[in-house]
């Protein structure tokens, strides 16, 4: 028989919202197991158990809300820096882009809890997610992510065919390997890459160890979203139709 695990671990794992949010949802009493109402923090169960949300719960779900924005250089990912802002600092009703297809009016609740699910360095640009809901900061920041990142990336120095190789797959930064990525030539002077992991300052860092700097770069998809034409400094919610 498989060992008992917290009910929180369990429901994280399976997508269902983030450990934090199980805490509370447990707390309020707001979570099913096999059926029965569990309502004792650090409850452990069966890893092969039914786990049901009530229904207010679902709901609470659905009203978390998910925001792109496409960040300028100059601004951080997350806590505010000296000199430097921070990325959700741009969502404000006057920097909605209003592109005809707006998902939701602008309201000062959708800011709160509000968090980068992943990073863009200061000096890098393009589609950055702003999120609200636990189970989507996992599904693109946890360590099992398979949600590709798409990448532009302009760079100054000589790339032979063996330094391609490596960035592809073969590099490791601190001691731990790379996993394996797609990096190719879009054009003279830019790389296109396409990774499924987020390490710090990874792809200019990647560059270096085979001579290259990067001069630009700039995000342009994460999974099946894309930036498109929102406009630097601008923002708009994550639609219904639109899933990552």
């Amino acid at each position: 028989m498989a060992e008992p695990v917290r009910l929180s671990k369990l429901m994280s794992e399976r997508g269902l919202c983030s450990r934090r949010e199980a805490d509370s949802y447990i707390e309020k009493g707001l979570v099913f197991v096999d059926g029965k109402r569990v309502s004792e923090l650090g409850t452990k169960v069966d890893p092969d158990c039914a786990i049901r949300l009530d229904a207010a719960a679902n709901a609470r779900q659905a009203e978390r809300g998910t925001i792109v924005v496409h960040k300028p250089v100059g601004y951080v990912s997350a806590q505010a820096e000296p000199g430097y802002q921070p990325a959700v600092a741009l969502i404000r009703p006057e920097t909605l882009w209003q592109d005809g297809r707006a998902a939701r009016a602008f309201h000062p609740t959708h800011l709160k809890g509000l968090a980068p699910a992943g990073r863009l360095d200061i000096d890098s640009t393009g589609l950055l997610v702003l999120t609200q809901d636990g189970r989507i900061a996992k599904q693109l920041i946890g360590d099992e992510s398979e949600v590709e990142k798409e990448y532009l990336v302009r760079v100054e120095g000589a790339l032979d065919e063996r330094g391609l190789v490596l960035l592809n797959h073969g590099l490791s930064l601190d001691g731990r390997k790379l996993r394996p990525a797609r990096v190719a030539w879009q054009n003279a002077d830019q790389l296109r890459f396409i990774l499924k992991e987020g390490r710090k300052r990874q792809i200019r860092r990647m560059c270096e160890l085979v001579g290259l700097k990067v001069v630009g770069l700039k995000r342009v998809r994460i999974g099946r979203v894309r930036l498109g034409d929102l406009p630097p400094g601008q923002w708009r919610y994550l639609r219904s139709d639109e899933h990552f």
